[in-house]
């Protein structure tokens, strides 16, 4: 994100007008936090051709996972070995996981997925920046 326009920094604590698609397109990073506050996070993510979040689960953080750009199968279930849910996403689609749900969101396409995601509370620490591998 060399273009100041694209800056990742944590903007978290302050009213914020993004153009969160644009943001969300300029990220080279794993996650880059957007936007923490007290009750709401706000990550964009680069997820490389093959990659995956992996599978997880927040038992106490609903999320919501939003595709800008790419193919993705978002794979969710109540339990890490029994993960049936199968979906493709694709750009403008979205995935509402409750908390305590399992899942993961795989690229399966052929460019690097651009994702933004909302947690409510937040999950990761202010500021967090992760390439990938992290």
């Amino acid at each position: 994100m060399n273009d100041s326009r694209c800056s990742h920094i944590d903007r978290g604590g302050k009213p914020a007008v993004v153009d969160i698609n644009r943001l969300t397109e300029c990220n080279q990073k794993y996650r880059a936090a957007l936007w923490t506050g007290e009750y709401l996070q706000v990550t964009l993510m680069c997820i490389p051709v093959g990659g995956e979040i992996g599978a997880e689960i927040h038992c106490d953080t609903d999320q919501l996972l939003c595709v800008v750009n790419g193919c993705a199968l978002a794979v969710t279930g109540s339990c890490k070995n029994q993960m049936n849910c199968r979906r493709k996403v694709t750009s403008g689609g979205a995935v509402m996981i409750p908390a305590g749900t399992w899942h993961n969101l795989v690229n399966v396409g052929n460019t690097p997925l651009k994702v933004y995601s909302v947690y409510a509370p937040p999950h990761h620490p202010y500021g967090t920046v992760q390439c990938a591998g992290n």
